[in-house]
């Protein structure tokens, strides 16, 4: 999991590869270099976005204005930026 963590001045750099439209929020293992996660949303409108965005707000213990997305818009291979932490909380909270 760390390959998908990259720590930065400002916070951590989350990779994430994103499966929309599922049956539950969840996070299910590694595809690739990237957290594989699994979101309920559709991929319309930027509903993925910003569900993904809420998921690991919550899942990191962070506040949403903290978790920025940096790339990946109309992907589903994404970067989240994560303010106010450092790269070993978010592999604690992600374990």
């Amino acid at each position: 999991m760390n390959s998908a963590l990259t720590e930065t001045q400002e916070g951590v750099i989350v990779a994430v590869y994103v499966q929309p439209r599922a049956s539950r929020d969840e996070v299910v293992g590694m595809h690739g270099d990237a957290l594989r996660v699994r979101l309920t949303a559709p991929p319309v409108e930027g509903a993925a976005n910003q569900r993904c965005r809420e998921f690991l707000a919550k899942l990191l213990r962070v506040p949403k204005s903290d978790v920025t997305l940096v790339s990946g818009d109309k992907s589903r291979h994404k970067r989240l930026l994560i303010r106010g932490v450092d790269a070993a909380a978010v592999f604690e909270r992600l374990k």
